[in-house]
This record gives C-alpha cells, sequence and structure tokens, in this order.
C-alpha cells in the first residue's frame, strides 16, 4: 500500500508546451537581505518545458503600495517531468497503485477501492456510497459528468461520485496556461497575509499552486475530488493545478544547506520548499506562514504535508494583487480580467466571495469569461441569483 489512513501533522499546480527561458531577464540570483544571503527568482530553476516563451521584467505593484520590477513569466500548466493520473479506482478493490490519493484536512489516504468503500464508516455518515451493487465505483467518466460535479453547487446528478477530469476536457483540449508576475526582489510585509492572491504561486515544474481545495463543500455533496499521487487535479475552468505538496516535479537540490528540496516560488518571490518532519520540523522554527530564514537561503518557506489540505497558511512579502480568472495568477493565460476591470487588472475577489459565502477560487472559475462572462451561468455554478452575483461584485469603472 502507498498509504495507511494515517492523519499527519503537517503540503505543487495548468499543453505540454515547450518553451524558452531567457537568461537576461531576471535580476540577480542572490541579494543581501537582513545580513544574510536571499535566494531571489531566478528562471534557471524551472524546468526546461516550464515556461512558454521569454521571462520579461515589468513594472509592477505589490498589494503594500511597493512599486518594484517583477519578472512575468507565463507557465505551461502542464508537469514535464511527471505523467498526471491515475485519480479515482475503478472499482471497490482497486488496488492504491491503480489510483490516486484523497487529503481532507486532518490525512492523507491511499484512493483506493477498499478506502471507497469504507466512506460511510470512516466519515460516521450513512449518505456515502460511490459505487453500485457490483462493486463498480461511480467515476466522472465523461466531459459533461465531470463539469457537473466539480461545480461549486453540485449537479445532484453527480452526487456520490468520485471526481476525475481529463486533458481533452480541457478547452481545445489543451493545458491552460497562467502568466504570473513574480517580485525579482522579495518584500517582507508589515504583516503576513492570509488573503492571499487566490493561488500560492508555481513549482518549478510550471504548475499552480492553488490554495486550498474546498473539501467541506465537495463532502457535503458526498463526492470525493480525487488527487493523482503528486496531489494534483484538474479544474474545468484553471487546468491542472495542485493542492498538496507529494515530492513531484523538477526538484531544486542544494547540497550546501541543510534543508529540504525547493520545488517552487510563492508569489511574493520567496522559494517554496518541500515539508519538514521530525526533528528538523522542530529546530526550523518556522513563522505563522511556514517560513524562516537560513544563512544559505535567506528567508524561504516550506510547505504544509499534504494532509492539510494547504500548502501554505499564508504568505509573508507582498505580492501583485491583479489576478487573472480561473483561478489563476495576474494575468492568467485563457480569461484574463474579471468583471468591472481592465484585463490584467483584476480585483481582489475576497470581500466579493464573503458575501456570496463561496470561496475565492469558486468565484474566479464561475467569473472566468473575464468581463464578457454569462452572469447566469456563473449565477448556477455558484448556487446564487444573478441579482445576488451582481450585487456582491465590485462595481464596474467609469470609462
Amino acid at each position: 500500500m502507498k498509504l495507511q489512513y494515517l492523519v499527519v501533522g503537517f503540503a505543487v499546480v495548468a499543453a505540454s508546451c515547450s518553451g524558452s527561458k531567457s537568461a537576461t531577464t531576471t535580476a540577480t540570483t542572490e541579494a543581501a537581505v537582513a545580513g544574510t544571503t536571499q535566494h531571489t527568482f531566478e528562471t534557471d530553476h524551472f524546468a526546461d518545458d516550464a515556461i512558454v516563451g521569454d521571462v520579461t521584467t515589468v513594472d509592477c505593484t505589490l498589494n503594500n503600495g511597493t512599486t518594484t520590477k517583477c519578472a512575468e513569466a507565463t507557465f505551461t500548466g502542464y508537469p514535464s517531468s511527471y505523467k498526471v493520473g491515475p485519480f479515482c479506482p475503478d472499482t471497490i478493490t482497486t488496488p492504491a497503485d491503480k489510483a490516486g490519493i484523497w487529503f481532507d484536512g486532518n490525512g492523507l489516504y491511499d484512493l483506493d477501492g477498499p478506502f471507497v468503500a469504507n466512506l460511510a464508516t470512516f466519515y460516521n455518515d450513512t449518505g456515502w456510497k460511490l459505487y453500485d451493487s457490483n462493486g463498480k465505483v461511480n467515476v466522472t467518466d465523461t466531459q459533461a459528468a465531470f463539469e457537473g460535479a466539480a461545480r461549486p453547487d453540485v449537479d445532484p446528478t453527480y452526487q456520490n461520485y468520485c471526481v476525475e477530469g481529463r486533458l481533452e476536457w480541457l478547452p481545445d483540449g489543451k493545458p491552460i496556461t497562467s502568466t504570473v508576475q513574480i517580485p525579482l526582489q522579495p518584500f517582507a510585509a508589515s504583516s503576513p497575509s492570509s488573503a492571499h492572491p487566490g493561488n500560492f504561486g508555481v513549482t518549478l515544474d510550471g504548475v499552480v499552486i492553488a490554495e486550498a481545495a474546498p473539501v467541506d463543500a465537495i463532502m457535503a455533496a458526498h463526492t470525493i475530488a480525487s488527487f493523482d499521487d503528486c496531489g494534483g487535479h484538474y479544474n474545468a475552468r484553471a487546468g491542472y493545478h495542485l493542492h498538496g505538496a507529494m515530492g513531484c516535479g523538477q526538484l531544486e537540490e542544494d547540497p550546501s544547506v541543510d534543508d529540504s528540496a525547493m520545488f517552487g516560488y510563492a508569489l511574493d518571490g520567496y522559494p517554496i520548499h518541500l515539508p519538514l518532519e521530525g526533528d528538523a520540523l522542530t529546530t526550523a522554527k518556522l513563522d505563522s506562514c511556514n517560513g524562516h530564514s537560513t544563512a544559505g537561503l535567506g528567508y524561504h518557506y516550506h510547505a504544509n504535508t499534504a494532509a492539510r489540505n494547504a500548502v501554505l497558511p499564508c504568505l509573508t512579502g507582498a505580492f501583485v494583487t491583479t489576478e487573472g480568472a480561473g483561478g489563476q495568477p495576474p494575468g492568467g493565460g485563457q480569461g484574463n480580467g474579471q468583471p468591472g476591470t481592465e484585463a490584467g487588472a483584476a480585483p481582489d475577489l475576497s470581500d466579493t466571495a464573503a458575501k456570496l459565502g463561496v470561496q475565492v477560487h469558486e468565484l474566479e472559475d464561475a467569473l472566468a469569461g473575464g468581463p464578457n462572462s454569462d452572469l447566469d451561468a456563473a449565477a448556477k455554478l455558484l448556487g446564487v441569483t444573478r441579482a445576488q452575483l451582481e450585487a456582491a461584485l465590485p462595481p464596474r469603472p467609469v470609462r
């Protein structure tokens, strides 16, 4: 078995497009910060196929008002170093090596057949039964089923389903790219921000690191939104992305420091490393955002273990707040912008999401069309009325 049904204490993210990286568009590889050497953004750390086209340097404004220079890069949104899937088990006897994983904020589990068969007991809820009388698991095996089960208000037809997506069900059957702006030089904010911009960052393999999956809403509909063994899964509008750090992808090893491997950058420019465990975790003395400083690396984060369903609890540094739709970082590939904004200058939708009682990424997914979104369809996806959605959205600017 890959995993036992284990609760752990302490968690990488959208066609396989090839592109080139510019070695001349990044800032210096290290900068002096607070008396130590600070690792800063470098394109050379990324996998060869992680970035589409060149990385450019642009002027940007961070959420604390700082004006600075950012690296702007378009990431492929699909891993180049590992195979996506599998996700759901076929039957209640499917072994762990033929299926993915599940994490719910309390534990990390093999999503094998026996786990699915035991859901009613495991969650103490007789409403769970994801399989038929022959032991065949209900799996979203069509695009319509996937879209119906993956939306915030799960189609009743697809309750008690194991939800999985496929590359061919994304628009044009291609991965969804994301264009991200990351400060070339990290700037520590005056206080940590839990109101991060929807996504936490990108992996060195070109995949978006998403915020926590809405497991409460998923489980309320008696569905399981399956993850593959790398902690990722598909969203109909955001494509493939990660909710848990499982050690997959292009990992940057640094033998000169006693630390875990780096696997991505946060949107504030600080590196993200794999989780620490045992004595290493105890001695690291991580702060509230899972970060600490070391002489060789400067400040950097360590991911939670995947069981927590949150790669990071917050961001220490300042970040660019303009985020594209569909859960994508700034200027994100398809569906750039949000209603009431200029393209590429989307507002923070935290307040809107709170008013509607949904998560930010659910709102972004529903509004993936930006200013041209079908608000009736978006409202249906969110389980609200169009009037409620319009009332909660930021006003359109006067032009």
